[in-house]
């Protein structure tokens, strides 16, 4: 599964690699977690144009009568995306990227701790998770919440060390596809297969990642 990631880039530099501009309010992040905002990149229905939003990690689905669905469905299986009614109509008219930089897994330490391992590609780049989102209307409040998921797939032999499940990390090329609405369902699940394992690093990080208020550039470094 992908529970927590980083996306630690200033708005210009996410704007220059997938040609949208940051919404206000957006900022570097260093531990981000079920029910926070983060930015997406998404087809915009009604002009067809890419654009950048700030959108609920976890998803609410249309159908919700609350936003309690969100806290369980921050990941759907790349395997089972064309079986399940939730997913199945996003993946044909609403899939989205969710640009990162690294994702967060575990390992169980000697004194049982459970110590943050930060995957992320050895040249230190940006990328796309791939995602599905969808808006839902909070009638309390009368206001439109955007939110997401991020697809999982097997994971890769260095993944596999910590866990089952792996984020699907797009190709850069694959990644105008995927917003594709041209491409169908059938073929953009093609595209969700394990990242290559010898492009990617793990790398210790600080087990302050453990409380989710901890969002600084120091989450990063591990303790001595």
């Amino acid at each position: 599964m992908c529970g927590r990631f980083t996306s630690t880039h200033e708005s210009a530099e996410l704007a220059e690699r997938f040609g949208v501009a940051a919404p206000r309010g957006h900022r570097p992040r260093f531990n981000i977690a079920p029910t926070q905002r983060s930015l997406v990149v998404v087809l915009d229905p009604e002009t067809g144009r890419q654009e950048g939003r700030l959108a609920r990690f976890g998803l609410v689905p249309r159908w919700a009568k609350n936003a309690a669905p969100a806290a369980r469905m921050i990941n759907a299986r790349a395997e089972t995306l064309l079986e399940r009614r939730t997913y199945r109509p996003l993946l044909r008219r609403h899939r989205c990227l969710v640009p990162a930089d690294g994702f967060y897994e575990w390992r169980v330490g000697d004194d049982r701790r459970r110590l943050p391992v930060r995957f992320a590609l050895a040249s230190g780049e940006l990328f796309a998770f791939a995602g599905l989102w969808t808006t839902w209307l909070d009638r309390e409040r009368g206001e439109p919440i955007d939110s997401f998921t991020i697809v999982t797939t097997a994971p890769n032999e260095l993944v596999a060390t910590l866990h089952d499940r792996m984020p699907a990390i797009l190709r850069p090329d694959l990644e105008e596809p995927w917003l594709d609405l041209g491409v169908p369902p059938e073929a953009a699940t093609s595209f969700l297969v394990p990242y290559p394992a010898d492009e990617m690093v793990a790398l210790p990080a600080s087990i302050r990642v453990n409380n989710v208020a901890n969002d600084d550039p120091g989450v990063l470094e591990p303790e001595d």
